[in-house]
């Protein structure tokens, strides 16, 4: 890998592959050439990077001949097609979609856990779920040291997780909303202003859960390696702009408690406790937006369970940084230490 890569951002239009742009540049990222692609509608247009004016391409076979690293952020189809055409032309690729994250020969990696898994790279890294990374990041650390064995999150996910254009929907609704004029849903299936919902992904008839609750489930196995984690999931999404929650209760082997969690989290790279009991101060999508670190409080103890093995919390995190571009910008970033196998 070159000292100054090139660096082309599939989906560099919507709301992640800005945040890739603002990323790359806060965390001084080396970038010898940034290749924009786009659909064929933005082509021709520009964006600004470090001082420049880059102007977008469309995406097509050719876009990625002389690119060293591919960040992607354009749907699971896009990627199918055109991850296997970047890796060809000798590009690494970082894909923020869910196309590849459960492919056996593909590492699903969040750094803070699991970084080692790059160098088994062949050619695709998979950047998980974000209500995934969003718990795993602070339950890694506690996994370590006394086992997770039973897990139950209910998720709080904002517009963000759905794009730009579900973002712009909330606004706008919310605007038409407070004026007592009727918003038809285009983008959510659902009235989206001061209201909440089943997180707007397809059904399995079967078990009855949705697919962002599937994902959930099967990458926490994978990530942490461990088949035998009970995993419950509820996903909902609600009218908030921009960085999801999660309410987390955690079953562990051994006998743990809040003091003993608070330790461990304490020097937990990625996370930042904020658990004042006395001012009634916890995290909160408000303060989580714009910030690197998955945020955790209301850690205590689980009351249901008698026998001290369980512990509940809250955590917040922005879903376009460390649930999306910040995640995949800190992998890129180690793709140089880690050689491909």
């Amino acid at each position: 890998m070159k000292n100054d890569p090139v660096v082309a951002i599939a989906g560099v239009t919507g709301a992640v592959g800005a945040e890739f742009i603002a990323t790359m540049d806060r965390r001084g990222f080396r970038v010898g050439q940034l290749r924009a692609l786009a659909s064929a509608r933005s082509a021709g247009k520009t964006i600004d990077f470090r001082g420049q004016k880059v102007v977008i391409e469309e995406l097509n076979d050719k876009s990625f001949e002389g690119v060293d690293i591919a960040l992607f952020s354009a749907g699971g189809g896009i990627a199918r097609k055109f991850a296997p055409i970047a890796v060809k032309a000798g590009a690494v690729v970082v894909d923020n979609s869910s196309a590849f994250r459960m492919d056996p020969n593909v590492p699903l990696v969040i750094p803070e856990i699991n970084a080692s898994r790059i160098r088994e790279h062949k050619g695709i890294i998979a950047n998980p779920n974000c209500a995934a990374i969003t718990a795993l990041v602070p339950l890694w650390p506690i996994h370590q040291r006394n086992r997770i064995k039973r897990l139950i999150l209910s998720t709080y996910q904002a517009a963000s997780g759905a794009g730009a254009a579900a973002m712009e929907e909330l606004i706008e609704s919310t605007r038409a909303n407070l004026k007592g004029e009727a918003y038809p849903p285009k983008v959510m299936p659902h009235p989206y202003a001061f209201n909440l919902f089943n997180h707007n992904t397809a059904i399995d008839p079967e078990t009855g859960y949705n697919d962002e609750e599937t994902k959930v489930i099967k990458e926490t196995r994978k990530i942490f390696e461990d088949d035998r984690i009970a995993v419950g999931v509820t996903c909902v999404r609600v009218p908030v702009l921009r960085a999801h929650c999660e309410a987390i209760t955690f079953e562990c082997e051994n006998p743990i408690t809040e003091d003993q969690v608070r330790a461990i989290l304490s020097n937990a790279p990625g996370v930042k406790i904020v658990d004042d009991r006395t001012k009634n101060y916890f995290p909160m999508p408000i303060d989580a937006s714009g910030q690197d670190d998955v945020m955790v409080g209301r850690i205590r103890k689980d009351l249901s369970d008698p026998s001290g093995h369980s512990i509940s919390m809250f955590v917040a995190a922005d879903q376009l940084l460390k649930g999306a571009a910040l995640n995949a910008i800190q992998i890129a970033e180690l793709v140089p230490q880690h050689a491909m196998a």
